[in-house]
């Protein structure tokens, strides 16, 4: 049994900033108060007590080729099956694959996250090398697979669907890169074997205009609705949504995950931070490709937060970029009628040929099992010294790891020196 004493807590989905004690007993939030004082005592004293992070998208096994083609086009870098990272991966060896994915999963549990959803390259030896990587870690990867057979220029689907439901009896769902390598029929049979296995479903959509262009040239629709149409889970990037992409995002309740930085440094622009917000969609955040960017949540969200800012000219709060990678995950946000309630009343608004049986999403929230901090939940948090007196600015704008004094993930109870 522990008491985390005297600090400020951020509770429950909003994030509410209160001088509470914490106890906790075998991996549960028993009671939230001021008088509770039982067990050993953590003083948390001039500390916020804080959620740990969801890292909502990253390509863990991209640790072994860090900072590769600076300068070259997205597509040279990152394309299946032939992007420099997809070379390189394939000609390193399974030991320093497996070393440089631990190095990764280590920097991102000193910095607060205990729960990432990963894009797997490999097919299956790509899931058993991460699961083997992970084994001795207090971590909770969240697989997506995929197979190279997903890119054949004319796959036979019978192979496809083989190829689906070996992956999905071992990992957590599946992950294509996008619609640019991949047909339309492959891409609806990941979405419908998912479904049926009840696992998760996700896919890059609308990263940049480019695609969402050719996309449009070549089906009349835009990555975001054929994803949406086929009843992709999650959708990662949508950084140039066109035409009402975003409400039926809101309406068919899907998740979005947003990576800045990946956007920033592959030069193919800036999420729509503000018009996502307005449509009270919640959106989660991800570092993206490690051979990029650092799995480091803090670094995302500063990042995010004064770009943003910048951007806009608007005053973007450090409440609703903090919840990105903490409770929105938890959220229920939506409320909208499938035949496309809106302003106008335009039953024609959201028609983009969606087939009914794919309207109702898969609970990511539940596969995740990412607890917010409420009585009765999981203990997933960390304590970080308070260094401002606003706890949320404190967090992104000025947290290192140094500040950082432990962590702890339902049993496991990390401390840092």
């Amino acid at each position: 049994m522990i008491t985390i004493a005297n600090g400020t807590v951020l509770c429950g989905v909003d994030l509410v900033a209160k001088n509470v004690n914490l106890l906790i007993d075998d991996g549960k939030i028993i009671e939230i108060s001021k008088e509770v004082l039982e067990g050993k005592i953590i003083d948390a004293t001039n500390y916020i007590v804080c959620p740990t992070f969801l890292n909502a998208h990253v390509h863990i096994g991209d640790s072994v080729v860090k900072d590769m083609g600076d300068g070259k086009t997205i597509e040279e870098i990152v394309k299946p099956p032939n992007g420099l990272k997809h070379l390189a991966l394939k000609n390193a060896s399974d030991e320093d694959i497996i070393n440089s994915m631990k190095t990764s999963m280590k920097e991102m549990l000193r910095t607060g996250t205990t729960h990432f959803i990963d894009y797997r390259e490999g097919g299956i030896k790509g899931i058993k090398l991460l699961k083997k990587a992970a084994k001795d870690i207090p971590i909770n990867p969240i697989i997506l697979g995929r197979d190279d057979i997903f890119y054949e220029e004319d796959p036979d689907l019978s192979k496809v669907k083989i190829a689906i439901r070996k992956l999905l009896k071992i990992c957590d769902g599946i992950a294509p890169s996008g619609f640019g390598e991949l047909n339309d029929e492959v891409a609806s049979l990941i979405a419908f074997e998912c479904k049926k296995m009840d696992k998760i479903s996700s896919i890059h959509a609308g990263e940049y205009e480019n695609l969402q262009n050719d996309s449009l040239k070549k089906t009349g629709k835009t990555e975001v609705q054929r994803a949406i149409n086929f009843g992709f889970d999650q959708l990662i990037h949508v950084t140039a949504p066109l035409n009402n992409d975003l409400d039926l995002i809101k309406c068919f309740e899907k998740n979005i995950v947003l990576c800045p930085r990946s956007n920033g440094a592959f030069s193919v622009g800036i999420p729509p931070f503000l018009d996502i917000i307005k449509r009270k969609i919640k959106p989660l955040i991800g570092t993206d490709n490690i051979m990029i960017n650092s799995p480091n949540i803090f670094r995302e969200m500063e990042y995010t937060l004064k770009m943003m800012r910048g951007f806009y000219k608007e005053y973007m709060s450090p409440l609703e970029i903090l919840k990105m990678s903490t409770t929105n995950i938890s959220s229920s946000i939506y409320n909208c009628d499938y035949m496309g309630n809106n302003e106008n009343n335009d039953k024609e608004y959201l028609d983009v040929n969606i087939d009914k049986k794919n309207i109702f999403p898969t609970n990511i929230s539940e596969k995740i099992n990412k607890s917010i901090i409420q009585e009765e939940n999981n203990a997933e948090l960390f304590l970080s010294r308070k260094l401002s007196e606003n706890p949320y600015l404190s967090l992104i704008n000025r947290t290192e790891i140094k500040d950082i004094i432990c962590l702890l993930n339902k049993d496991k109870l990390i401390y840092y020196d």
